[in-house]
């Protein structure tokens, strides 16, 4: 297949390029500049020019495809909720091309927020009103004659090179001088290896977005303090308990990830696609040297 894919620098896009080239797919990945086209070019796929803002070019690299992988967005949590719109255009512009086409777009959500408490599962609808709607975005479009799907990744999709959540926590540990979780720090956070996730929007393309969600979630849910146990134990900082009330000055805007109880379930994801995860389990990459160079 001809693949066009929009976050391909990414630490989960980077990973999604190399298991389909790795598969015999041919593959574009879209940059927004020299540099991301030198990184786009150095890992083998073909380079197209543009950005999220350039409707236009996004068009022109979905009509150049037999199916779309959309996995850019911008984390600059202080602009949240304008990315989240740009994120939505740039849906609703690739949408737009390829409407009728039985060409597959795959699109990228979270379970952070899903069902906290219980155990999620595909079954289980985004809330709408939440800022990023790429969910919500997708789902108006299969209306529209548009052959969408949608991967949810965990709260921490980990691995070297990892910028996410978990060097977030190691960050604030350094900072503080101890590793935390709230509570008794058994609220989980379901995990998937960069390389597994990968997997799962290739299946999901191959297979034409025949379901609607996809759960890239290798672990259903790691216990938060095994998690600041790890942090502690490598950084050589006491691994501490906060309540709720003491959580935001620690945490700062991270407490409300921090406290979030969101097991997950992929039983249909792997039962839809074939798909079982190979790498590493969070706790066991987490306790690699990598994660703490500085």
């Amino acid at each position: 297949m001809r693949v066009f894919v929009t976050g391909a620098t990414g630490f989960v896009g980077s990973a999604v390029i190399a298991d389909l080239i790795a598969n015999g797919h041919h593959v574009t990945g879209l940059a927004r500049n020299d540099a991301g086209a030198a990184a786009v070019a150095a890992m083998g796929p073909a380079v197209h020019r543009g950005s999220l803002e350039d409707h236009e070019s996004l068009r022109s690299g979905a009509a150049a495809s037999d199916g779309v992988l959309h996995l850019a967005f911008n984390h600059d949590f202080s602009k949240f909720t304008e990315n989240c719109e740009l994120d939505r255009q740039a849906i609703l512009a690739l949408g737009d091309e390829l409407k009728g086409s039985e060409r597959p777009l795959i699109v990228t959500s979270g379970v952070a927020l899903l069902a906290p408490g219980r155990l999620a599962t595909e079954d289980d609808a985004a809330a709408r009103h939440f800022p990023r709607v790429s969910e919500a975005t997708a789902e108006d479009l299969m209306q529209q004659g548009v052959r969408a799907g949608i991967v949810r990744l965990p709260p921490t999709t980990h691995g070297e090179g990892d910028h996410g959540f978990v060097p977030r926590l190691i960050a604030i540990a350094r900072e503080k001088g101890a590793a935390a979780y709230i509570g008794d720090g058994s609220n989980r956070w379901p995990a998937a290896h960069r390389f597994d996730a990968a997997r799962v929007y290739r299946l999901a393309l191959e297979q034409g977005a025949s379901a609607r969600r996809y759960h890239a979630i290798a672990e259903e849910g790691v216990p938060f303090k095994a998690i600041a146990e790890v942090i502690g134990k490598r950084l050589g900082v006491p691994v501490i308990s906060k309540s709720a009330d003491e959580a935001d000055a620690h945490f700062g805007w991270f407490a409300r990830f921090a406290a979030v109880d969101v097991p997950t379930s992929s039983a249909k994801t792997r039962a839809a696609l074939g798909w079982a995860p190979k790498e590493k389990g969070l706790i066991e990459d987490l306790d690699q040297p990598y994660y703490f160079e500085v």
